[in-house]
């Protein structure tokens, strides 16, 4: 069974290579016997993309592995992104990993544990049940439940952490997916799309080390706004 490893990128010059090196080698459960990476640049302005030029799989992972990358012309947001690196995307499963060491590959047998047992066709990672996480703000904490709970209220899923970057789903869940949304719109539309579905979600604990905006972080009040437009529109409107 293949895993394909989606990447949006942006402006992450410092973190790209070490995230790769880590998904890479990141343990596989029994039963991943492939992995591909897909790599997809939005239209960085840092030297993500000279980065990523330069970079070679390590000469030491033994597993067969390959590795697409895309860049954008334009900036178009993450949900855009992770569009693209659907749409190339070639394995039975399908993850999304984000670029900036906040989360943790480390996590990915406890991710694709219940779609190898046959038990899921979806799974989130959460960072709100009881895996290790850094500690840092009280208010993303609050907003995050908020959001979750809002969209929550639509779909009738009883998600933790809707918000989370580790979403894992099987190949036949991208081929029914339709993505539309642009910057962080992702997460309340990918919901809303695979609770219509009808298919079997499950949630699992995994680590988080947040970082602060010192180091990086880019989510902020007007994405919160954003996530709460999208629960309305994707769950009301464009239910397609």
């Amino acid at each position: 069974m293949k895993l394909s490893v989606v990447v949006p990128v942006y402006n992450e010059e410092k973190t790209v290579r070490e995230i790769l090196d880590r998904v890479v080698r990141a343990p596989l459960p029994e039963g991943i016997s492939e992995l591909e990476l897909v790599v997809v640049d939005d239209a960085s302005t840092d030297s993500t993309a000279e980065v990523l030029r330069g970079y070679q799989l390590p000469g030491d992972v033994s597993r067969p592995t390959t590795m697409t990358v895309r860049r954008h012309e334009k900036n178009a947001g993450k949900a855009a992104a992770l569009a693209t690196g659907f749409a190339l995307a070639t394995g039975d499963v399908i993850l999304v990993q984000d670029a900036d060491l906040e989360y943790d590959p480390q996590d990915y047998p406890v991710l694709l544990g219940p779609i190898l047992a046959g038990k899921a066709d979806v799974v989130y990672g959460s960072r709100f049940l009881s895996g290790p996480h850094r500690v840092l703000f009280f208010w993303h904490y609050v907003g995050n439940k908020l959001l979750t709970t809002i969209s929550n209220m639509f779909t009738d899923l009883n998600l933790s952490d809707m918000e989370t970057c580790y979403k894992v789903f099987t190949r036949e869940v991208k081929e029914k997916l339709r993505i539309t949304s642009k910057r962080f719109g992702f997460e309340p539309e990918f919901t809303a799309r695979v609770a219509r579905m009808g298919v079997r979600i499950y949630e699992v604990p995994i680590s988080y080390h947040g970082r602060t905006y010192a180091e990086g972080k880019k989510i902020g009040w007007k994405d919160g706004f954003e996530a709460i437009w999208c629960i309305l529109k994707y769950n009301l409107w464009d239910r397609g």
